[in-house]
């Protein structure tokens, strides 16, 4: 009994891990940009099929399609800021909600377009198949999830926290126009956060598609949802919020699939969205902020 709950629990944090990479983009263009990017999950599609074409069509090493997919997915973000999001940064919330569907629908039907709607198998590339400690098995894409999330995770925060562009970031985040009087470029700052959240979204493509082995143009969808979710439950606007939101989400959906039902598994996350949110609407982690009118 014992060994079976650490082998959902080990799962739970190799699927929260994924989550909480999406959900750091979100809750990071939240921070600074203060809109919620709903095509951020289509990036996630991107960046496997980006692995794909590298893997199969131009015959990349497994390094070389990574850092492709990685490529494409940062400059596709950078584009999408700059050519939908950043005419809209005065405009109503509704306006930036339909715009992020509707660049969502484009990338989704592009994807149609070009690779077709039959699933393509891809796989993984990760090339060992995991060690056995004490009875418990850990599959080499879970190793793998977990060290490259922590990773990312860890630098990212250091980034954010030790550097001058994270400084820029943070100020950024706090009052646009006070960071604007102190000579910080306020458009490059938001370009970054697109370029850094799409980068993480390819990496979270990356692990995903390895862990699942097949491609479909609404790979994305229910992982960004979930995400989103994740980021919403940590406190959307916090990074450390999105990251143990992510991990919790993850062990919950886990041991709700194992102990309770498949089926109901993603009902049960969703309510006790919910709940927090009655609870606690700032999130686990978020604050309430107050602004002077």
């Amino acid at each position: 009994m014992l060994q079976n709950i650490l082998e959902q629990v080990i799962n739970g944090l190799r699927s929260g891990s994924i989550y909480a990479l999406i959900a750091l983009g979100y809750t990071m263009v939240y921070g600074i940009a203060k809109m919620i990017n709903f095509a951020h999950g289509d990036i996630i599609m991107v960046g496997a099929y980006a692995l794909y074409v590298g893997l199969a069509i131009f015959h990349l090493p497994a390094v070389g399609a990574v850092l492709l997919s990685i490529a494409i997915c940062t400059i596709l973000g950078v584009g999408i800021e700059r050519i939908a999001y950043k005419p809209l940064r005065s405009a109503q919330p509704l306006a930036v909600l339909i715009t992020a569907i509707g660049v969502s629908f484009l990338l989704q039907s592009l994807s149609l377009l070009i690779f077709g709607a039959t699933p393509i198998p891809q796989a993984s590339i990760v090339g060992f198949d995991g060690i056995k400690i004490g009875g418990i098995s850990i599959s080499g894409i879970t190793i793998v999830t977990l060290i490259v999330t922590t990773i990312c995770m860890a630098s990212l925060t250091w980034f954010i926290n030790k550097t001058k562009l994270g400084s820029a970031m943070r100020a950024v985040s706090e009052d646009k126009g006070a960071a604007e009087l102190m000579g910080i470029d306020v458009n490059k700052t938001i370009s970054l956060t697109f370029a850094i959240g799409s980068a993480l979204a390819a990496i979270a493509g990356i692990l995903y598609v390895c862990q699942y082995q097949s491609l479909k143009p609404t790979l994305g969808a229910m992982p960004g949802i979930k995400a989103f979710v994740a980021a919403v439950l940590g406190g959307i606007g916090s990074v450390p919020g999105a990251m143990l939101g992510g991990i919790i989400l993850g062990l919950i959906e886990s041991l709700s699939k194992a102990y309770i039902s498949t089926e109901l598994s993603d009902a049960i996350v969703f309510g006790i969205l919910v709940l927090v949110l009655l609870i606690k609407p700032s999130g686990l982690l978020g604050k309430i902020r107050k602004e002077k009118v």
